[in-house]
């Protein structure tokens, strides 16, 4: 009977499930979907699995106490969470103007998530149930574990942990964690029981420093850049799980935030365990009237082969939320995923995506990783491929024609996106994946052609990408296929001039390529771009580096879209600046065409 029923929304729906009461209570900023790709739903059904009565508050009003209140209080705890996105990446786009829509939401109604999600309802329940504990988790908490530098507000912020009035802040994905709070709360042991479980952070007064703890700069010395970068480099270097020691920092009046050690990675045996709990991949019913919600028919038919991201790359939360070891689920325990989709009364014949952070990382292990952990000074992809790093593209191709074979299963894909540095290590898989896992568009992230740019990002040289794109053509023309490659672009990063971005236009104009969907960088909190961002500077090296102003990072992006009129203007003032007005007017090599030419064409035109 539970395998049928939503975790519950509502009283009637706690009675459905023999409930009187609930242990634990989740409340998110996103729509409840019950799905593993949502971060509520996954939770909530591995504490189900415990044996713990757990009920979802989504998208709660917090003009008002009602909707806090609609469960009544746990017997444990409640979690918060602002979603599966930050709620101010939710709520904003790079130029900080408040989105329209929101993909989480039903029928993409903006506005039903409140800024800074996990602060607002946290200070909410705690107005509500000031005696209930209160753990914070999801990406938001989690990048936002220590002092850290906020884009939207244009200023530092303390941890999470200490403006959301929490008691306990979670970061990373939170299985271990959240079963240890559970358990320790139901053996009625206080909240100080909390404060040696890893992959947490708690407040303390005064905590006791060993000769391992690392002490960061205080909030109010990272107001001075050097010292910023100082303490992020501290932090940075502490992330693994095997080699990564304690790290306090000071809040303010002697307060700390203690931040434990990276949780361990789950086995292939856990995360199998936990990928296939009975997920229902619906929207609760509550949705339908308003249309459902739009994130899942993205995700709905698609399947989480591993976690965890040895890329590394500067802009991306992946390795300090995931962390940088590759955990692959079991093949077993992924077919079986599959074959449950193919049964469902929904599915069309076609799994959407089969993969995880860089698809083709399924199975990648590093021997020394399990025995050391992940290397402080050195990047597993960047410059080069480590040679420590065994790769296993074959381990997924058969992976792959499996899930192919299974009755009621048309066609796989992949659309989580491929490294491509690692598919030119093996030829086999790129004819493999050309000719039966991609659906038209291949889709790849070199984001940029400079390799300063790149560099910055920790990414591969543009000549990489290159050899890549020219490989999959050749082998997608030798099958009669058009090749098709998709490129994420990122404008503005830091390090990236104008004259850069000028180049990126030419290339992309002499690609043939115009792209809708340019992301324009945005800081993300403690990554290792947003540190440059802020400071100016390199962090590793102090070296300085290039950040582009507003109305720059404006000139940027439409540079990338040079063919949307409604871009021109600035396009038009950037090649200005870099005096490249060889590049307005109507010959082939321009990019835009000359104001007035085009003035008088128009004019012309309506005559």
């Amino acid at each position: 009977m539970e395998e049928k029923l939503f975790l519950p929304m509502t009283l009637k729906e706690t009675k459905l499930w023999g409930w009187n009461s609930l242990d634990i209570v989740l409340v998110t900023g996103d729509s409840y979907v019950d799905h593993p790709s949502f971060g509520a739903a996954l939770l909530g059904r591995y504490l189900v699995s415990l044996g713990y009565k757990v009920g979802i508050i989504s998208q709660p009003n917090w003009r008002t106490n009602e909707d806090f209140k609609r469960l009544g209080r746990p017997n444990l705890f409640f979690g918060v969470t602002a979603g599966n996105l930050d709620s101010m990446v939710a709520n904003y786009s790079s130029f900080k103007r408040r989105r329209r829509e929101d993909a989480y939401s039903p029928g993409r109604k903006a506005g039903l998530r409140p800024d800074r999600a996990s602060i607002v309802y946290s200070n909410k329940l705690k107005e509500v149930y000031p005696d209930v504990p209160i753990i914070l988790g999801g990406i938001e908490a989690s990048m936002r574990r220590i002092a850290h530098y906020d884009y939207w507000s244009n200023s530092l912020r303390h941890s999470l942990l200490f403006d959301a009035k929490a008691d306990l802040l979670v970061y990373g994905m939170g299985e271990k964690q959240i079963e240890a709070i559970a358990q320790n709360l139901a053996l009625g042991l206080g909240i100080e029981s909390l404060y040696a479980i890893r992959g947490s952070v708690h407040k303390e007064k005064d905590p006791y420093l060993t000769k391992d703890t690392v002490v960061l700069p205080s909030y109010k010395e990272v107001h001075d850049k050097e010292e910023f970068n100082r303490a992020f480099k501290s932090f940075y270097n502490e992330l693994d799980p095997l080699s990564g020691r304690t790290v306090v920092q000071e809040q303010f009046d002697g307060w700390y935030a203690v931040v434990n050690p990276p949780e361990t990675p789950l086995s292939s045996y856990e995360l199998d365990y936990i990928y296939n709990l009975p997920f229902l991949r619906r929207a609760h019913p509550a949705y339908e009237e308003a249309g459902g919600v739009p994130a899942l028919k993205t995700v709905q038919f698609s399947i989480t082969t591993h976690r965890g991201c040895p890329g590394e790359c500067f802009f991306c939360t992946l390795a300090l939320h995931q962390g940088r070891t590759v955990q692959s689920r079991s093949e077993d325990s992924i077919l079986k995923e599959a074959r449950i989709i193919a049964q469902d009364s929904e599915f069309g014949g076609t799994i959407d995506d089969a993969g995880g952070p860089s698809a083709n990382l399924y199975q990648t292990v590093c021997s020394k990783q399990s025995i050391k952990g992940v290397c402080k000074n050195r990047h597993c992809l960047t410059p080069k491929i480590c040679p420590n790093l065994k790769l296993n593209q074959e381990a997924y191709v058969k992976l792959l024609n499996k899930i192919r074979n299974i009755s009621g299963v048309k066609r796989v894909f992949v659309q989580s996106g491929v490294r491509f540095d690692v598919a030119l290590k093996d030829k086999n898989f790129m004819k493999e994946l050309s000719q039966h896992f991609v659906s038209g568009q291949l889709k790849v992230a070199p984001e940029h052609i400079s390799d300063n740019v790149l560099k910055l990002m920790n990414k591969p040289k543009h000549q990489v990408y290159q050899e890549f794109c020219d490989t999959y053509s050749q082998i997608s023309l030798s099958q009669g296929k058009k090749p098709y490659v998709i490129p994420y672009i990122i404008s503005s990063h830091p390090g990236s001039t104008l004259r850069d971005a000028i180049d990126l236009a030419l290339y992309l104009k002499k690609q043939g390529r115009f792209f809708e969907q340019v992301q324009d960088f945005i800081p993300l909190p403690l990554t290792v771009s947003c540190a440059m961002w802020y400071t100016g500077k390199n962090p590793f090296t102090g070296k300085p580096v290039y950040v582009p102003g507003e109305k720059e990072k404006k000139m940027q992006r439409a540079l990338l879209q040079f063919q949307d009129k409604r871009n021109w203007p600035l396009v038009r003032e950037a090649l200005k600046k870099e005096e490249r007005s060889d590049l307005i007017g109507s010959d082939k090599k321009c990019l835009v065409p000359d104001e007035k030419r085009l003035k008088r064409a128009l004019k012309k035109q309506r005559r």
